[in-house]
């Protein structure tokens, strides 16, 4: 497997991990403060290392 395309799966990994922990809030109190930054931290890396793969198989 070429190393740009393993980038870009990581990529989607991470983003359907921003999304489970951005979805899982509670019923009533709703969204906390930690599970906001660890979502924004792993989208941010699913954005870069998508990135870095696309930029890798060009």
């Amino acid at each position: 497997m070429d190393f740009g395309v393993g980038l870009m799966v990581l990529g989607g990994f991470l983003l359907g991990g921003a999304w489970s922990i951005w979805r899982a809030d509670h019923d009533t109190e709703g969204r906390t403060g930690a599970q906001v930054l660890f979502a924004g931290i792993l989208l941010v890396a699913a954005l870069l290392a998508t990135a870095s793969g696309v930029l890798r198989v060009i």
